[in-house]
């Protein structure tokens, strides 16, 4: 199975296997973060739309809500984050996914970035 990473203006990044979508924020967007000291995950089962804070991560520095980028049913919150932060700023787009989601509607990825896009992104808004 080919998996496929988007990206929203929101720093956040989605990686689509089958169905089921990992979310997570980019590295741009812990690094503005600073160190992260909470996390609060969406509970499995929750409905979430595409757009809808799904989640919260809280550093020194700011609380900042992590969206949905599309919509879908949670199926699994990382747990491993609420015991260990770090994850959140040692591998923000590997280990330190936030939620998966079961996908409602595959067209919402259309409206999401390919890696290429989101640095061009980044070159104009960071």
């Amino acid at each position: 199975m080919s998996e496929k990473i988007y990206y929203t203006k929101e720093h956040e990044w989605v990686r689509v296997e089958g169905n089921i979508a990992t979310i997570g924020i980019t590295d741009f967007a812990q690094s503005q973060l600073g160190d992260v000291v909470f996390v609060e995950l969406p509970e499995a089962g929750r409905d979430l739309k595409a757009g809808e804070a799904a989640a919260v991560v809280e550093s020194v520095k700011a609380a900042s809500e992590v969206f949905a980028p599309v919509s879908g049913k949670v199926t699994q919150a990382n747990e491993a984050l609420v015991d260990s932060f770090s994850l959140i700023n040692e591998a923000p787009e590997s280990d330190g996914w936030f939620f998966k989601l079961e996908l409602a509607n595959t067209g919402e990825l259309g409206g999401l970035m390919d890696r290429a896009a989101y640095d061009d992104f980044l070159k104009e808004h960071a």
